[in-house]
């Protein structure tokens, strides 16, 4: 089994924080997106990882090179890196990793968080990760026919097609078959708005009658902006704690100070006359002063004093003092 992981898009919705680190880097629950992704995949198949590869963008750096090949190789695979320079679509992204299209593998996009347990249904010939929705005219959904097998996907539909949303993960059996209809729509310039799309690939494979089934996940997280990353950062905190998960690190600093659960509090981080909690995460070597927080994101050795903090997100290296509330600012950014 292989993972594709297109990643290669910064992140423009959630600056300033993706100015320095690209999204799928930034830490959920003292995680990386990427990498909490990946897991949660590899748990969810139940079945060895023979490689895991990464699409970016070339100015990624070869550091965030090296930490994705970390990713991969936790898990006992390989880790591969592939670049896809000039954003032309989700189509486009995958070919970009043309020499890994092959085998049984799961593509998936980087900015989305799942909790699923389900086996896949060895007789399909492609799984299509699907969660309920309330507003699907807002989604691109899937229409199902008599025996629960997909036999179209609709694009922000102006009337009720479904409510089971596309998260952006997929299965293939075969994922060379995808890439022999990718490398057609390719060839023939097929586009919608403006790029080159996975969805002309799989209706191709669905007019030459291959089998389609949703895959149900329990929960679907999305990391596209700052508010709703850090809604994702406290439910995935809500869960880990659920499991059982000490999410404390042993060389925390209490003075005076109180936690509220499920929080994640990373190694030599100091808290002075603080409230912490709940749904926060604290990134290595942080330090707060006379604060509250909660709902909150912060990554690594920021300072933060004289604070009271609600559904806020800081950078690394950052500096805080004041009493402003809900707040987003990047890394080495400094408020005092």
């Amino acid at each position: 089994m292989k993972i594709i992981v297109p990643m290669a898009g910064r992140g423009s919705r959630l600056r300033p924080h993706t100015l320095t680190i690209p999204k799928p880097l930034i830490p959920i629950a003292g995680k990386p997106i990427v990498h909490r992704l990946v897991e949660d995949i590899a748990g969810v198949l139940n079945q060895p990882i023979e490689e895991v590869a990464f699409i970016i963008h070339e100015s990624f750096g070869k550091k965030v090179e090296e930490d994705l090949i970390a990713i991969a190789e936790k898990l006992g695979a390989k880790g591969t890196i592939y670049y896809q320079n000039e954003a032309l679509g989700t189509g486009h992204a995958i070919m970009c990793a043309k020499d890994s299209l092959s085998g049984s593998a799961v593509i998936a996009y980087a900015d989305t968080l799942i909790r699923a347990d389900f086996d896949l249904d060895q007789n399909a010939d492609s799984v299509i990760w699907v969660k309920q929705v309330d507003q699907p005219e807002a989604f691109g959904v899937v229409n199902l026919n008599a025996n629960g097998e997909i036999i179209e996907l609709v694009e922000k539909p102006k009337e009720f097609v479904s409510d089971l949303a596309v998260i952006g993960i997929y299965y293939f059996k075969d994922v060379a078959v995808l890439k022999n209809e990718l490398q057609s729509v390719l060839d023939n310039n097929i586009i919608h708005g403006g790029e080159y799309q996975i969805n002309d690939g799989i209706k191709q494979m669905m007019a030459k009658g291959m089998k389609f089934v949703p895959g149900k996940v329990d929960e679907w997280m999305d990391c596209g902006n700052k508010d709703v990353t850090v809604e994702t950062n406290g439910r995935m905190l809500g869960f880990l704690h659920n499991d059982g998960e000490n999410l404390i690190a042993p060389t925390v600093r209490i003075e005076n100070s109180t936690i509220i659960e499920p929080c994640f509090i990373d190694d030599d981080v100091v808290l002075i006359n603080s409230i912490v909690g709940p749904n926060v995460s604290l990134g290595k070597a942080t330090h707060l002063t006379d604060v509250k927080i909660k709902n909150s994101l912060v990554q690594t050795h920021a300072h933060i004093k004289n604070a009271n903090l609600d559904n806020a997100m800081i950078g690394n290296h950052a500096a805080f003092d004041g009493n402003f509330k809900s707040i987003s600012i990047g890394d080495y950014s400094v408020l005092e």
